[in-house]
């Protein structure tokens, strides 16, 4: 096997390629249109010693999984071409697809063009079909396949199909034990039931059927004698696959459909507790490896289409595109010596050589000063640029990255104000040169409340509040959660105007700081108030742009009682509070 079932694990890659899947959902059937003959493609050859021919002359796949929309295919099909490579692959096929075929074709290259089936994409991923009973989406897909394949057959694009992606791993978030095996038979049943149909259709190009474990081939061999040639996906055990096909007694070959640096799934997490991101020079390593691994299985491995040519400029995109925001990275000059293009007349990018956080990146107060140190060159003797952002996708999942404002103390340090909010985020560098060029590097850095001298008054304190969930997620949210001191506990009120949460410091207190830390259901507009009753309040401090995370408060005061009052919700649900902190 390449790699045992990534269960629960692989979150990259579908994020990557959601506008690709949606290719695959259902939309009219157009009249079959005429087109220029299309190429023969042949699996020829014998066990051990096989190749891709098209239209008789040998073929090995150099290729990359296609990412920009098919609008863009003009402007990027000559990029392409001049990095050396010859085939594209997609995860879906339908009346979109035409002007990618098309342009493909006028630049020289050709598709494996692929058909979605569910739950695709592995582990975390999709949607479940029974594919024992659920006939009606079974002949749904049997008939809508064929139709495509009729309608692009003769589009000299085309060089194979290909049926599903990952499927036979991501069953297991729909099934286990002997049903997971059930189901695994019937799905591979029905791809060699579609491939029988498609070369009813077509015999004039192959069709396979892409996994992301070479385990699913076991499947295969068993159930769909009629696929040409298999396929996979295989980042980091990419290097596996030749001694897994020898062991699992195949006898068709192969294409790797999917493979790079190590993924998210696949590296050892850093010391705060996330996966380790590849630096890139170690990524431009990774493509380099892969490709050298599958040309290493002669007569076998018929090529690849590594991930991702791709401009998505987001958590997944920064780790595996290679032109993420349209800037060539490292990695993309590695695929194009790879496939044998001239890089040596490129001007290429600024390297990064390391990315540190000055006083460490385990507990980095938030809100406050942050520096980072940054070691850059440029092969070119180029001037850079600087940029940098953050991100919160171990916080709540966004893949979206943040420009932050900094200022550059010189030297490579860059100061910018940590995130506000508590908890595990990803900071990023961009380095830019100028000529189309970007190097990048990560960090992750642990945010944790500013430290705040003296005892906190309210710890442990009898707390009361106007509501609080008894039953939702993580709760009980009582009021007493606000002064456990416990940073993943929290109080959480109706989803209501207005709610408060009530402390009793047990005697007259001074108060000159409040700091309050709020889960993602924060508080946008709300008071401070202490009393010496619990019934006349008077206000310390008034917030009318509350924006969550971590809130310090200077205030002047004195009470019995402190209370927090909320009247405007920053969100649709209530307020949510971890840690309600009180200093004389």
């Amino acid at each position: 096997m390449t790699s045992p079932p990534r269960t629960g694990a692989r979150r990259l890659a579908a994020p990557l390629v959601a506008g690709a899947l949606a290719v695959g959902a259902l939309t009219a059937l157009p009249a079959t249109q005429a087109h220029a003959a299309g190429s023969v493609v042949k699996v020829t050859g014998g066990q051990g010693n096989w190749q891709l021919t098209v239209n008789g002359a040998p073929y090995q796949v150099k290729g990359l999984t296609w990412g920009p929309s098919v609008a863009d295919a003009e402007k990027y099909m000559p990029d392409l071409a001049s990095m050396g490579v010859n085939t594209i692959r997609t995860w879906g096929t339908d009346a979109s697809s035409k002007p990618l075929f098309d342009s493909a074709a006028a630049h020289g290259i050709k598709v494996v063009a692929g058909f979605w089936l569910q739950p695709g994409g592995g582990p975390g991923s999709g949607g479940c079909v029974n594919y024992l009973t659920d006939t009606a989406y079974k002949n749904q897909v049997l008939t809508e396949f064929p139709q495509w394949v009729q309608t692009y057959k003769d589009n000299p694009g085309v060089l194979m199909w290909d049926v599903g992606n990952e499927s036979v791993l991501g069953l297991q978030n729909c099934y286990s034990g002997d049903e997971l095996e059930r189901q695994r038979d019937a799905y591979t049943t029905l791809v060699n039931d579609i491939t029988k149909k498609i070369h009813a259709v077509d015999p004039n190009h192959p069709v396979t059927s892409t996994d992301a474990w070479v385990g699913a081939w076991t499947y295969f061999k068993k159930n769909a004698p009629d696929l040409d040639l298999y396929a996979v996906n295989s980042y980091n055990a990419v290097c596996d696959i030749k001694s897994a096909w020898q062991q699992g007694g195949y006898t068709k070959p192969y294409i790797v459909t999917e493979s790079g640096p190590a993924g998210e799934w696949e590296v050892p997490d850093d010391a705060n507790g996330v996966p380790q991101e590849p630096t890139d020079r170690a990524k431009a390593d990774g493509y380099t490896r892969a490709w050298n691994c599958v040309t290493g299985h002669k007569g076998v491995a018929l090529g690849a289409t590594l991930f991702h040519y791709g401009t998505e400029y987001d958590f997944g995109g920064i780790w595996f595109n290679l032109l993420p925001a349209g800037q060539k990275r490292l990695s993309y000059y590695a695929v194009k010596r790879a496939y044998g293009a001239d890089t040596s007349h490129d001007n290429t990018p600024p390297v990064i050589t390391s990315l540190t956080a000055e006083g460490g990146a385990g507990a980095v107060q938030a809100g406050k000063p942050l520096t980072l140190d940054v070691a850059a060159t440029d092969p070119n003797g180029d001037p850079l640029s600087y940029e940098v952002l953050d991100n919160s996708m171990y916080l709540d999942q966004s893949k979206q990255l943040n420009p932050l404002a900094f200022t550059n103390l010189g030297g490579g340090r860059l100061q910018v104000t940590a995130p506000d909010r508590p908890g595990l985020w990803k900071m990023y560098v961009k380095v830019t040169d100028g000529h189309g060029n970007v190097g990048v590097e990560t960090l992750s850095a642990k945010v944790v409340p500013p430290v705040i001298n003296g005892t906190n008054l309210a710890r442990g304190k009898p707390a009361t509040a106007s509501s609080y969930q008894a039953s939702y997620g993580d709760c009980p949210c009582t009021a007493a959660n606000a002064v456990d001191g416990n940073q993943t506990t929290r109080w959480a009120s109706d989803w209501s105007d207005p709610q408060w949460l009530r402390v009793d410091l047990g005697a007259t207190t001074t108060v000159r700081h409040v700091q309050l830390l709020w889960e993602a259901s924060y508080a946008k507009a709300y008071t401070v108030q202490t009393s010496d009753d619990g019934q006349t309040w008077r206000t310390l401090s008034t917030v009318t742009n509350g924006d969550g995370g971590v809130d310090d408060l200077d205030v002047n005061g004195s009470g019995r009682y402190i209370r927090v009052n909320g009247t405007a919700r920053g969100t649709g649900y209530g307020y949510s509070l971890y840690e309600f902190g009180v200093y004389g």
